[in-house]
């Protein structure tokens, strides 16, 4: 039988990793690490979980800092040595720069609601009861904002080289 350390961290887990790992992408810049990252600071908490169970998200993100931190620091030390260009051409980000910019500008163009219900929806990855609380409406209006909002950024998009899916728009939740 399991001890209710071990429910009550998997709980923690299960609601809040998908914010953390933002979180850890975000000090990273690297999908791979963030998650090696954040890896490593739910296995800390586990061990420390009795003494940090009264606000685990607030040591979480301060382990994430730090733990960053601490890799720059190690890097600094020992810089990471490359194993060599996969097809001999360097790599630029001004691509992904663009995208991002691309995707920016079409949510500011949204008109609030729906850029709310996209971003609490699919960037935040909010189920739609948490949505419908967060703007003050009911789950039906969540929906509709999110695919009126989602229809627009095709709109807005469709004239760039950024193409988006029109189905699978996400579940209900």
């Amino acid at each position: 039988m399991r001890d209710s350390r071990g429910a009550e961290f998997d709980d923690f887990v299960r609601t809040r990793s998908g914010v953390l790992l933002r979180v850890a992408f975000l000090l990273t810049g690297d999908r791979h690490a963030a998650e090696d990252l954040l890896q490593e600071v739910l296995e800390q908490m586990y061990v420390r979980w009795r003494r940090v169970q009264s606000s685990p998200e607030a040591y979480a993100r301060r382990a994430l800092v730090n733990r960053s931190i601490n890799r720059w620091r190690w890097r600094a030390r020992r810089p990471e040595q490359s194993l060599g260009d996969h097809d001999g051409v360097a790599r630029d980000h001004a691509e992904a720069v663009a995208v991002r910019e691309l995707v920016v500008g079409a949510l500011r163009a949204l008109p609030a609601r729906q850029r709310a219900a996209v971003v609490l929806r699919y960037l935040e990855d909010l189920p739609v009861v948490d949505v419908a609380a967060a703007m003050g409406c009911s789950e039906g209006a969540v929906k509709s904002h999110a695919s009126r909002g989602l229809a627009r950024l095709r709109e807005v998009l469709a004239g760039s080289s950024l193409v988006m899916p029109t189905t699978g728009t996400g579940s209900s939740r």
